[in-house]
């Protein structure tokens, strides 16, 4: 009985971040392109928790590799929340993550942390699992998977997703910065890169203007951004209180409720490959959250 109220919080943390892209989508609507989106909602973060604790910022001078974590965090939301705003939702999630696979790696590159059989295993399987997502019907070599079936939305998931893998693994590396140091890089990383991502694009002409404000915009995106401080709220409270493994599966359910949401709003379409592929890649991840 005592798991029952973390597990259910933890479900409330997997459900913002899988049902995220329909509020994305909305804002893209209403002509704020995702990266805009992103730099308004990590803004509002970030003064909340200035508000609540001014001296923060100075965490990234005393601790400077805490630009690190900045970096990969923002490089992770701008991926991910790009990727869920273009592509197929379904898909998006599914390469997203595939995240657990590269922590075998990182893990060994950082903390070296050396993986072993049944890890290359893990490794192994991921990677079948996104072959098969990324088939072209037409064809089963993998050069048409490289050329023909990846899209930029695909790429976004997959770099999004080995960033969260790096995320994860600094946050392991730097356990003794302060905690809201920690979550004030994270916050400033999604603004930052964001900003820099969306000027870029803006001056090459693939990302579209901020448009005039509106108060349907400006109100959806502070909703969005307090359900993602609500979810990483749920998060910090819900892990201390369970077993790893237990939280590692628990939010694996974020493939669930996105690609449930996604298929029942039109936002994605379940085939064959899509699933076997999907189901490969989510035993990885589940496997993962087993002692190597």
């Amino acid at each position: 009985m005592a798991k029952i109220l973390p597990v259910g919080v933890l479900l409330i943390n997997a459900f913002i971040w899988g049902v995220s892209w329909w509020p994305l989508r909305e804002l893209q609507t209403a002509g704020l392109h995702p990266l805009w989106s992103t730099v308004i909602m990590y803004c509002f973060a970030m003064a909340i928790v200035l508000v609540y604790k001014p001296s923060v910022w100075r965490a990234l001078i005393t601790h400077p590799q805490l630009w690190l974590l900045l970096l990969a965090s923002g490089f992770t939301n701008v991926s991910f929340n790009w990727a869920v705003s273009i592509g197929d939702v379904v898909r998006v999630l599914i390469l997203f993550y595939l995240m657990p696979a590269w922590v075998v790696l990182l893990a060994w590159l950082v903390l070296n942390e050396r993986p072993n059989r049944f890890a290359y295993f893990r490794l192994v399987l991921a990677m079948t699992g996104v072959f098969i997502v990324l088939l072209p019907a037409s064809s089963i070599n993998l050069s048409s998977v490289l050329s023909q079936s990846l899209s930029f939305a695909d790429v976004l998931a997959i770099f999004g997703g080995f960033t969260f893998a790096l995320t994860q693994v600094l946050l392991k590396r730097m356990g003794d910065t302060p905690k809201e140091g920690r979550l004030f890089a994270m916050f400033a990383g999604g603004a930052l890169l964001a900003t820099l991502a969306g000027a870029l694009g803006l001056a090459q002409g693939w990302v579209s203007a901020l448009p005039e404000v509106s108060v349907y915009w400006l109100f959806v995106a502070a909703l969005l951004s307090i359900a993602f401080m609500v979810g990483n709220a749920a998060l910090q409270y819900a892990a201390p209180r369970l077993p790893a493994n237990t939280t590692a599966v628990v939010m694996l359910t974020e493939i669930i409720f996105g690609s449930l949401s996604a298929v029942w709003l039109g936002a994605a379409m379940l085939d064959a490959k899509t699933l076997i592929g999907g189901s490969l890649i989510f035993v990885a991840a589940a496997l993962a959250t087993r002692q190597n």
